[in-house]
């Protein structure tokens, strides 16, 4: 793998988004509950520059990664202009009826801006509501609504606020299918799918392959959960020995290096060494481009990727 493409590939996944790029490593907020707000700020303070979060409160304390961002940023440990915010609009179906975001009886287009609207206030680092640090880098419609027609009229909704309060959208737990129609018909095209990577979706070999066409980052979860299969293969054990890292690291090195892939990383206890470990790998890598192409080819011919 050439020096300059490993470097983006670890650095920054390659996309159209605009600055800050979008980090291999977004720091996944979900199940955080009340230690949401200082597990944000710990993340941000080690070194993510981004966060994962959703309108969600069955799933996610959306306000408290608000109060750990603003508390990071008051710290000095990262600017606006550094930082990668991204939620999620939730359909009715992913949420808990006793604690919705927005009137569960209103029209899906009206979910969609009160939401919206809800996430910028909690996720504001400014009280200013006119304030241009308020704004979120990217917006995922969490799944798809039960028919077509309904998704698009929530992607719909999701393009009004493009691109001053909005800066990009994205989609989770999508099929191909799906994706594809709503790419062919949307006036914003999706920047960002988000996905579990694991064995029964074949590791979303076809999906990932839209995605590389169309210049669409895909986001890795359920990298580590979903595939502890994964962190015994040769090409994961290979790596972790070279490198003085745990397989989990390891693993995630190589998904990482599926070309235009980040990860979910949602750590509470590894939050500084898996930066680190990181940068270890990323460095291991440079010096070793031929071991590191022959362990990338190994993992990939493993999980069914397609050169």
């Amino acid at each position: 793998m050439e020096s300059a493409l490993l470097e983006r590939l670890f650095l920054h996944a390659s996309t159209h988004l605009p600055r800050p790029s979008i980090p291999a490593f977004l720091y996944g907020c979900a199940w955080k509950k009340d230690k949401t707000s200082r597990l944000v700020c710990e993340a941000l303070s080690a070194g993510f520059t981004g966060i994962d979060v959703a309108a969600q409160p069955k799933h996610y304390d959306e306000p408290g990664a608000g109060d750990g961002i603003r508390r990071a940023i008051t710290q000095g440990k990262i600017a606006r202009k550094d930082l990668f915010i991204q939620t999620k609009y939730t359909p009715i179906s992913g949420q808990d009826l006793s604690n919705v975001p927005y009137d569960s009886a209103a029209s899906i287009s009206s979910q969609v801006h009160a939401s919206i609207a809800s996430s910028l206030y909690n996720l504001r680092v400014d009280d200013d509501p006119q304030s241009d640090c308020n704004y979120l880098d990217s917006l995922i419609l969490h799944s798809p609504l039960p028919t077509m027609a309904q998704t698009k009229e929530a992607w719909q909704a999701c393009e009004e606020h493009v691109p001053h309060k909005v800066r990009n959208l994205g989609i989770s737990n999508t099929t191909l299918t799906i994706l594809e129609e709503l790419y062919a018909s949307a006036r914003i095209k999706p920047s960002v799918v988000q996905n579990r990577f694991y064995r029964n979706t074949q590791y979303e070999v076809e999906l990932r392959r839209f995605c590389r066409q169309k210049g669409i980052v895909f986001q890795s979860f359920w990298t580590l959960s979903a595939n502890p299969h994964l962190l015994r293969i040769p090409p994961v054990v290979f790596l972790s020995k070279e490198t003085n890292t745990e397989p989990a690291i390891a693993l995630y090195c190589l998904v990482l290096g599926l070309k235009g892939t980040i990860i979910l990383n949602g750590t509470q206890s590894h939050i500084q060494s898996d930066l680190e470990s990181l940068d270890r790998v990323r460095n291991w890598a440079k010096e070793n481009e031929y071991e590191w192409a022959d362990t990338q080819k190994h993992f990939n011919d493993m999980i069914g990727e397609s050169p």
